[in-house]
């Protein structure tokens, strides 16, 4: 089965293309930086924005966070079959390339464009630029990993180009195994990814001071 990968001669036209994106930050022609964030099952796109208080950096950064139709990326876990989590999740991973094309023509790069999600927004992010390998800004995927019932090394291919990623989660998440968050940064790293991985011991499904610092310090190393 081969991964369904978004293209100039792709379409896809699904549950997610008419949602509105939420923005923060910079205008995206005064901005040097962009994130796209992406929220989790059951939240919203202005509850992932807030996230963004939290950063703290001097960088110009505009901030895109896309709506899932009703609160929901894909219907079942991101450890079920693929095909049971169709069409959301092909819909999804093409309303983050438009948003990456949007910004683009805005004049911000790829290698300027940050994704973070969170549960299974982290989960829909990872499986985006593993599908879409290039040189990004950075991965924060908190609490998430890439997606499907079974992860075929094979089936993915490209160059991340040293892409920093940083994947947090809890050592215990009733969500998202620590088997899979090993499992994502095996293959981020075998597509050219400079991982750096943080398990945290008992944590809830949640976004620590840790993680915070992670992201600060991501955003301030460019």
């Amino acid at each position: 089965m081969s991964l369904f990968r978004v293209t100039e001669h792709t379409n896809f036209e699904g549950p997610h293309q008419n949602t509105q994106v939420a923005e923060a930050g910079m205008p995206a022609s005064e901005a040097d930086y962009a994130m796209i964030m992406i929220h989790g099952r059951g939240a919203s796109a202005p509850s992932i924005l807030d996230l963004s208080s939290a950063f703290e950096t001097e960088k110009k950064i505009t901030y895109r966070a896309p709506q899932a139709n009703g609160h929901t990326w894909y219907p079942y876990s991101f450890l079920a079959p693929t095909e049971r989590n169709e069409p959301g999740l092909s819909s999804g991973l093409q309303k983050i390339h438009d948003i990456i094309e949007e910004l683009e023509s805005a004049g911000i790069s790829k290698e300027r464009i940050f994704l973070l999600g969170f549960s299974q927004g982290a989960c829909l992010a990872s499986e985006y630029i593993a599908r879409h390998p290039e040189k990004y800004a950075g991965l924060i995927a908190l609490s998430g990993g890439v997606i499907g019932d079974t992860i075929n090394f094979d089936h993915y291919n490209g160059d991340l180009q040293q892409t920093p990623v940083f994947l947090g989660c809890s050592d215990v998440d009733p969500h998202i195994p620590k088997e899979r968050v090993h499992e994502t940064e095996e293959l981020l790293s075998k597509l050219g990814a400079d991982v750096t991985k943080k398990l945290y011991p008992g944590m809830g499904h949640l976004v620590n001071e840790d993680e915070i610092k992670h992201i600060n310090g991501l955003l301030n190393s460019k």
